[in-house]
């Protein structure tokens, strides 16, 4: 599968948690997801390339206790359980 069809599949898993996916120019700083007066914000900055930008939902994704127990294909599946070694 490609990196942007998996991208999208985490964006609707995102949506599917409670997130409101803003998709903004960030000049490659930032982005990521936050939670701002009781509301779930996912900031993708399109900035960066598809590859980057999955990193970003994932990571966001990954802090969500209820993610795995979603219905998502196996691909994203796999992702949210590798942790970034630090």
């Amino acid at each position: 599968m490609h990196t942007v069809e998996i991208l999208e599949q985490a964006l609707d898993v995102a949506v599917r948690l409670g997130y409101t996916v803003r998709q903004e120019w960030l000049a490659g700083g930032g982005g990521g997801g936050c939670e701002l007066k009781g509301r779930k914000l996912l900031f993708l900055d399109l900035d960066l390339d598809p590859v980057e930008q999955l990193e970003q939902v994932v990571d966001a994704l990954r802090r969500e206790p209820d993610a795995l127990a979603l219905s998502m294909p196996p691909e994203l599946g796999e992702l949210l359980k590798v942790r970034k070694s630090a």
